[in-house]
């Protein structure tokens, strides 16, 4: 009998909350299907389908080493699970070569953080351009407890003190984006992690100022200016107004590049890593590849087509 695969341990001591549990189960679950036994007699099953990470790409050199780091982490997590890698832009493979080079069913797993439109609208839509392949898009990697983790987890790297500070506080920097459901799932994080923080505040920021996505008006309504978003710098601004001057930078970005860059500038003190291939990442990696092969979504010939899983 193989030996269950182990699991990289937590950085976090503790009870399983209700996510971590789910991604350890469906781990385990996706270790062991790969092997069927019917009346003593071993019979193969089928291949899995093929995990597709779906990165942005960036024209910094280091964000392709990094997100391949990432891949390799998964990889050893799930031996034999076929991983591949496509990008939206700027980097090769791009999504659709790679999508070009499968066949049978995969799941795209985007290594982003909301709700954005390449998640809702990009990534579907790749598949439908791909009519060889039945394939799923996966939730994105936020918000969930196991990205709060890395988050946490490069926050000490970066000198972020372990236990709650009265004057501490800590911006999450987030590419960020117009589609009121991904700064919603930005927000969702930003508590994720203040509650892993022991209650420190956490306040979401973006790269660029953006209207916010829940107040911005309509196109033809321009009495007043709309709402905007905080940049990196108004969030620090915000806090040491607020009485905070111990304020940390968390970097909510897959693998370096010009928002990551830019975001860590910004902070007056420390600033986190990317996440990179932190094993808790690649962990919530494996576990949105999971959902998306488990979701039910409807009985008609479409539905097994393009499933994006809702979180």
């Amino acid at each position: 009998m193989t030996a269950p695969i182990p699991h990289p341990p937590s950085a976090f001591p503790g009870p399983l909350g209700a996510g971590d549990l789910a991604a350890e189960i469906s781990a385990q679950l996706g270790t062991r299907l790969g092997r069927v036994r019917l009346h003593g007699f071993h019979r193969p099953a089928p291949p899995p389908p093929t995990l597709v990470a779906v990165a942005h790409g960036s024209r910094d050199p280091r964000a392709l080493p990094t997100v391949r780091a990432l891949l390799d982490r998964v990889r050893a997590l799930r031996p034999g699970l076929p991983v591949r890698l496509g990008h939206i832009e700027l980097n090769r493979p791009l999504l659709a070569d790679t999508l070009d080079e499968l066949d049978g069913v995969a799941v795209l797993v985007p290594l982003l953080f909301g709700r954005g439109h390449h998640v809702t609208h990009d990534l579907p839509a790749a598949l439908t351009a791909a009519p060889h392949l039945t394939g799923r898009v996966a939730a994105p990697l936020g918000p969930h407890t196991l990205l709060a983790e890395a988050l946490h987890g490069r926050l000490l790297e970066a000198g972020f003190p372990e236990r709650r500070c009265p004057r501490g506080a800590v911006v999450l920097a987030a590419a960020g984006s117009r589609a009121p459901r991904s700064a919603q799932d930005t927000e969702r994080t930003a508590r994720l992690l203040s509650a892993r923080l022991g209650g420190t505040p956490v306040l979401p920021a973006y790269a660029s100022a953006l209207p916010s996505p829940a107040t911005a008006p309509a196109r033809d309504a321009s009495r007043r200016p709309p709402e905007i978003a905080p940049t990196v710098p108004d969030a620090v601004a915000e806090l040491t107004a607020r009485g905070h001057d111990r304020i940390a930078v968390a970097s909510c970005f897959t693998a370096p590049g010009r928002f990551a860059t830019q975001c860590a500038a910004a902070a007056p003190q420390a600033a986190s890593a990317p996440l990179g291939d932190h094993p808790a990442l690649a962990r919530l990696v494996l576990h949105r590849y999971d959902q998306a092969l488990l979701a039910r979504t409807g009985s008609g010939p479409e539905s097994s087509k393009a499933a994006t899983v809702a979180v």
